[in-house]
């Protein structure tokens, strides 16, 4: 399954390579990649198109693996950053930086990453008793992300008009500012979170089968399970930082790839492939299914991410009524 999902990154990011207002031939798009093409085609293929692919598949990976995270850690297949408040706090983080500071770049991607992993923090203590409450956290995290979208309502509707659209940008989840400069540090830091998730991997695993049976396996329970949240808070806030908080990727991804292995865990390397997969296609409908104009890709996840979520619920309220 890896590989197939692998086959249709490929096949969906040459395709984003091909298309556009400078149309390519596949001969071109390859001349461009090994540094024979001429040079208009070296710079749409080298400085547009390339870093917007390989952002899509970076973001794509790192929520997919998040949402993953987020269902596994807390046994719940609704969990994902959207649902508990991490993309609505880095939401708040991100437009405050670009609206009442004029971040970008660098400064806006660290202050993004250190501003959702200490809402995450405050999350983390408020569902705190005697341990984790799972619960609880759930809970916290929709009423922070209820707050945040009061102040990010408020931060645009107090702000001059043409930085409010910059941050409307942004927090739709957009990536038409992809460039190598944000790419490369975003993918290093990735990189690094992933590493960290492949070791506490096992001890996940073992987790998932509840708290009693892994502490009679000896795993660690409580810091386990904040060593994966802090993992998965890491993704979510590195793909922000370069798109905004694009909607409902994490959240699908994880779901379809449980579907996709057939019981009850969702492999987390899946997830990550099936979140590239997921971001890639919205953006290439975000670009191409309306002539002329050009959505931003949290809009495309949104309309599609909305049913879906509306859909698991209500085959949720069936089986439980069942």
């Amino acid at each position: 399954m890896v590989v197939g999902l692998g086959m249709l990154v490929v096949a969906l990011g040459a395709l984003s390579l091909l298309l556009g207002k400078a149309s390519l031939t596949p001969a071109e798009v390859v001349g461009a990649l090994v540094g024979q093409g001429d040079r208009m085609t070296g710079f749409v293929i080298g400085e547009l198109r390339l870093p917007r692919l390989l952002t899509a598949v970076v973001v794509g990976g790192c929520l997919g693996m998040a949402g993953a995270l987020f269902q596994a850690t807390l046994r719940n297949p609704l969990a994902s950053p959207d649902i508990i408040g991490v993309t609505a706090s880095a939401s708040v983080v991100g437009v405050l930086g670009i609206v009442s500071f004029g971040l970008s770049g660098y400064g806006l991607a660290l202050t993004v990453v250190l501003g959702s992993l200490l809402a995450a923090a405050v999350m983390y203590l408020l569902a705190w008793r005697d341990g984790l409450s799972v619960y609880r956290l759930v809970l916290v995290g929709i009423g922070i992300a209820a707050i945040c979208a009061g102040i990010v309502s408020f931060v645009l509707s107090r702000s001059d008009i043409r930085d409010a659209q910059l941050g409307l940008v942004w927090v739709t989840g957009s990536l038409n500012n992809s460039s190598w400069d944000a790419l490369i540090p975003v993918g290093v830091s990735a990189a690094v979170i992933m590493a960290l998730v492949a070791v506490l991997r096992r001890a996940l695993s073992v987790l998932e089968l509840g708290d009693d049976t892994a502490a009679g396996l000896g795993v660690p329970i409580e810091r386990t399970r904040l060593a994966v949240i802090v993992c998965a808070v890491a993704l979510t806030a590195v793909a922000v930082s370069i798109s905004g908080p694009v909607a409902f990727v994490a959240l699908a991804s994880g779901q379809i790839a449980r579907r996709m292995l057939g019981r009850g865990g969702a492999g987390i390397v899946l997830s990550g492939f099936v979140g590239a997969v997921v971001l890639l296609a919205s953006d290439l409908v975000a670009q191409f299914a309306w002539p002329s104009l050009t959505f931003p890709t949290g809009v495309v996840t949104g309309l599609v991410g909305a049913p879906f979520l509306i859909w698991l619920l209500v085959r949720g309220r069936t089986r439980s009524e069942g």
